[in-house]
């Protein structure tokens, strides 16, 4: 049987999940203690997983979800990975590289997935001169201490962001959901050039 071991970040990133009875509930359990979001089919999300026991309605499921994705995605993971050489000439620093891709990839960015790209859209963002790491600012004021009511929005940021910036307050079950790599930094102010890439401020 060939497999493919998978390691991701899901902290605060939307999965969908579908499927009903044990299995679903047993990768819904894994899903949320790894912080993911769990979300229908009508949800934009970073991942899907099909947990239904029927062999032909899992077959069916996995068409409808492939049957969402542009033509050429495959197309434009490929041209990223040979792209890695040149992308850390321009980027030396990780963060900064991860920031570029990051703001590349939004929806709407010169490499969004969702949209068609021509065969030659990484070389052409490469080579523009406005290819720029994403460097803002987001505050965020939370609806409660609660994560459960963290909107889709705050959790894609927080998925996201570089550093944290929050306030003492702020318990450390949302903090979980950011990215792990990200910087935490409790503070009451936070300082206005923060740096490089994307930066929050949580409050409540």
């Amino acid at each position: 049987m060939h497999s493919l071991p998978l390691f991701v970040r899901l902290a605060g990133r939307p999965v969908i999940l579908l499927g009903e009875g044990e299995t679903a509930d047993a990768k819904r359990r894994l899903l949320e203690r790894a912080g993911a979001n769990v979300v229908g089919e009508d949800h934009p999300a970073s991942l899907a997983i099909v947990a239904i026991e029927g062999e032909t309605e899992a077959h069916d499921a996995v068409a409808r979800l492939q049957a969402l994705l542009p033509a050429g995605i495959g197309r434009l993971a490929e041209a990223l990975g040979l792209a890695r050489g040149a992308l850390r000439t321009r980027f030396p620093a990780p963060a900064d590289r991860r920031a570029a891709i990051d703001a590349a990839l939004v929806e709407g960015g010169p490499l969004d997935p969702l949209a068609e790209h021509d065969a030659d859209a990484v070389a052409r963002w490469l080579a523009s001169a406005d290819m720029l790491a994403e460097t803002s600012l987001v505050t965020i004021r939370l609806a409660s201490p609660d994560p459960d009511d963290l909107t889709l929005r705050t959790a894609r940021l927080l998925g996201r962001a570089d550093r944290v910036y929050h306030r003492p307050d702020v318990p450390p079950v949302i903090l979980d959901r950011a990215r792990a790599d990200a910087v935490r930094i409790a503070c009451e102010t936070v300082p206005t050039d923060p740096g490089p890439g994307l930066s929050l401020d949580l409050c409540l």
